[in-house]
């Protein structure tokens, strides 16, 4: 069996590599920081907003999965689809992610295990 990282360390790495690589990312919601789920919402400039989380992939290994609504008609819509995940998740953690080609980016660092 191999040892899982922190949800903690694992938000605070993806946090510090957005930040050097020119993006920024910002925690919406802080969850169990030993074992809480990831909800990501990721953006470019502030546009198009898509959800993300960690998952099990075809493989059985870690894999970013896209979750939620494909279209959102504004950002009310956005916040209150993780306000309600939260809602029935007091452990998820909630992080928006603004940078190009997120999706590429977080996958690098939400499946290191």
């Amino acid at each position: 069996m191999m040892a899982r990282l922190a949800t903690g360390v694992l938000v605070n790495a993806l946090i510090r590599r957005a930040e050097g690589a020119g993006g920024s990312a910002m925690v919406l919601a802080k969850g169990d920081a030993t074992a809480g789920a990831v909800l990501l919402l990721l953006v470019e400039r502030g546009a198009n907003p898509r959800f993300f989380e960690r998952g099990l992939g075809p493989d059985g290994g870690a894999a970013l999965i896209r979750s939620g609504p494909q279209l959102f008609a504004d950002d009310g819509e956005v916040t209150a689809y993780w306000q309600r995940r939260r809602a029935r998740d007091s452990d998820l953690w909630v992080i928006e992610l603004d940078i190009a080609d997120g999706e590429r980016f977080a996958a690098e660092t939400m499946t290191l295990n």
